[in-house]
């Protein structure tokens, strides 16, 4: 680790309340920092392969990461304007390698209690008043991720404690501090239990500031930012896991697949339509002979899928007709002698039938699409409006209910699904992210 020089002009000073044997001491400390101004530089710790060790387990069989916890930076201190940022002109960086975030646990959720400094009921930065929340269970809220790296390894965070970006922790405007959140990539399924200990970011369309260490286990680091789902934890509602860098391991359910032309037109035969003919009609052969009660031709019969021939065939057996799929009576001798004197029906009268059953089928092809969940009804009014100023005027938000609190949902549509994928790369170009379709 690469000490650090105090900031030019400081003196150190013994910590306040400390006994006057200590001082000397101190002062030798403070000198021997000043010697070390060379290697002025954020603290580093060392790399998983350092010690020849991966993770390695306490005696209580908890995973132990492979980095020592992060001490407090001295110079880290002050730098920051009351109702501003800290150092707001020095960019934030990464370090030059990658750490182990396999090795690293995720914190454990417990029950803590709240932190005598960092929950005042309200604050104001940069002009804008937040209000704490006095509990965090059911919380959920979707919205773009940022993260912190080495600008703040060291320093203090907003409850005292110290950033360490080499565990999982997280930065956030309103949840209680300290509390527990399960933070999900909704563009890669990877997810991490993170403990929020600081209050940020107060960057406008960012929902929370992750630990670096929590940001490459997401993927987002090479982006900058992440369209997540943050959703808060308390104890007993779920465990951390090891597994949760991999894609979450039970996916959402599949939609329903969209019943196809055919599947349509099966289910519009009445079941009359399955009735043996009467004794009057031709004899059908055995084979496509319909059997007693067989009302619906099955189009996997035999561990196989049955052919559009062999479907023909059984609508033949039955005497049923396409455009009705009601059964027809043998014709009389006088009907076979007026329908050949008669001519056949105009293409016209047939291209009509095939393009009004076509149309049938492509008005029901519709689909919704969801943009995005929002907690808050400022932040859904918002987007809303973007959406609308970029002449999306099928967007609207849909009032609903999440694990006991009321959330605003922005969806688009119905629309026709042949129009869905354009719309889609229109919304990823407006920064929200792929929508998903759902069904209403």
């Amino acid at each position: 680790m690469r000490a650090r020089a105090p900031a030019p002009g400081r003196v150190a000073a013994a910590p306040a309340g400390a006994r006057p044997g200590t001082v000397g001491r101190f002062a030798l400390a403070a000198a021997v920092a000043l010697s070390l101004v060379a290697c002025a530089g954020t603290p580093k710790k060392s790399e998983p392969g350092a010690s020849g060790q991966g993770a390695r387990a306490s005696a209580n069989g908890r995973k132990v990461s492979p980095y020592a916890p992060a001490q407090e930076d001295p110079n880290t201190r002050g730098h920051y304007t009351a109702g501003g940022l800290y150092r707001p002109g020095v960019a934030d960086s990464t370090p030059d390698h990658v750490p182990d975030v396999d090795a690293i646990p995720e914190p454990e959720v417990v029950a803590e209690p709240r932190s005598a400094v960092g929950n005042r009921p309200t604050y104001t930065v940069l002009g804008k008043r937040y209000r704490v929340m006095d509990d965090a269970h059911g919380y959920v809220e979707e919205g773009r991720a940022s993260y912190y790296g080495q600008k703040f390894h060291g320093r203090r965070t907003s409850n005292m404690e110290v950033y360490d970006m080499y565990a999982f922790t997280a930065a956030h405007k309103t949840l209680p501090l300290p509390s527990f959140a399960r933070v999900t990539n909704l563009d890669n399924g990877r997810s991490v239990v993170v403990r929020v200990n600081d209050r940020g970011p107060f960057h406008e369309g960012r929902v929370i500031d992750l630990s670096y260490a929590a940001a490459v286990k997401l993927d987002i680091v090479q982006k900058g930012t992440g369209r997540v789902e943050v959703r808060a934890l308390t104890p007993g509602e779920e465990a951390p896991t090891v597994l949760a860098a991999q894609p979450a391991p039970t996916p959402p359910p599949e939609p329903e697949p969209e019943p196809s032309a055919m599947d349509r037109l099966v289910a519009s035969i009445p079941a009359s339509a399955g009735a043996a003919p009467s004794a009057a009609a031709a004899p059908t052969p055995a084979a496509l002979a319909p059997a007693a009660g067989e009302h619906r031709f099955d189009m996997r019969q035999d561990g196989r899928s049955m052919s559009a021939d062999e479907f023909e065939a059984w609508m033949k057996s039955r005497q049923v007709r396409i455009a009705t799929g009601r059964p027809t009576p043998p014709p009389s001798p006088v009907q076979v002698a007026a329908a050949q004197a008669s001519p056949p029906p105009s293409p016209v009268t047939a291209a009509a039938v095939v393009a009004a059953r076509e149309a049938t089928v492509a008005d029901t092809s519709q689909v919704t699409l969801q943009v995005a969940s929002f907690a808050a009804r400022a932040n859904a009014d918002r987007a809303l409006t973007m959406l609308r100023d970029a002449g999306i005027g099928e967007a609207r938000l849909l009032d609903a209910r999440a694990n006991g609190r009321p959330v605003w949902r922005l969806r688009v549509g119905p629309l026709a699904e042949s129009a869905a994928p354009a719309l889609a790369a229109r919304l990823v170009g407006l920064g929200f992210g792929q929508p998903q379709p759902v069904r209403e």
